[in-house]
């Protein structure tokens, strides 16, 4: 079944992954959404949990934060969402995507003539870069969210603070073209293990906020995290697979 509650104290976008992870990480929830402007959460519960059990919860997490029923108790089968448009709801990534292309598109342009992998070096430092800020914002937003879904971050909660600092190195590491096969193994196999728990919550349907960047925008998980993904992981395959035949 799914029971809706009332949320209090929350304030921004990086409230909201903290008590959604909070909520999502409690024995009986096995999905858990947030929503700031109507202050709720509605939860999908395997059994019945206490309201006690929810509320230790939040306060563990911090005390300003406060859980209560609404009575709302809905069947699994007929539940009611509001979505935003497509577009609206990726317009922060769809823009990052855009400024980091444009920019190494204009450095090969100034160059004179266009190298793939140079241009997939650049791409790739930008966007480990970029991504990495927005998680940086709110690290501890960013790893609280990255729990809810990441297999590493489900059983080591500091996996998500590290992660952040993974894509720094990445990052600098693909802008100085340091160490290229290790900076692009690296890149290979982080990327791969973070897809494994995207796809476990796009082929559940999960609605959970997805964490790529930060917990600063509310992005819902879906194909559109699978692609960004995946396009890192073609992208270093095809540099090892360079690398090697060099």
């Amino acid at each position: 079944m799914k029971q809706t509650y009332k949320i209090g104290g929350m304030s921004c976008g990086s409230c909201v992954a903290k008590v959604q992870a909070a909520l999502q990480a409690v024995d009986e929830v096995s999905n858990a959404q947030v929503d700031k402007a109507k202050e709720s959460a509605e939860l999908r519960l395997d059994s019945a949990v206490p309201l006690t059990t929810l509320k230790k919860a939040l306060a563990d997490l911090d005390p300003k934060y406060s859980i209560s029923n609404s009575g709302n108790t809905i069947a699994a089968d007929h539940t009611e969402t509001e979505t935003k448009s497509w577009i609206a709801s990726y317009r922060p990534i769809f823009l990052v995507f855009f400024f980091i292309l444009l920019v190494t598109l204009l450095i090969q342009y100034t160059a004179g003539q266009f190298n793939t992998k140079e241009w997939m070096r650049h791409f790739m430092a930008g966007f480990f870069l970029v991504f990495s800020f927005f998680k940086m914002l709110d690290l501890k937003g960013f790893a609280m969210s990255y729990m809810s879904y990441d297999i590493i971050a489900k059983r080591w909660k500091s996996w998500g603070y590290v992660y952040a600092f993974i894509e720094l190195g990445l990052g600098v590491a693909y802008l100085l073209d340091c160490c290229p096969l290790a900076t692009n193994s690296t890149a290979f196999v982080v990327m791969s293990i973070s897809i494994i728990g995207v796809l476990e919550s796009v082929l559940n349907n999960r609605k959970i906020q997805c964490a790529c960047l930060g917990a600063v925008f509310e992005l819902p998980m879906s194909t559109v995290t699978i692609i960004e993904d995946a396009l890192m992981i073609l992208m270093s395959g095809y540099m090892i697979l360079g690398l090697l035949g060099a």
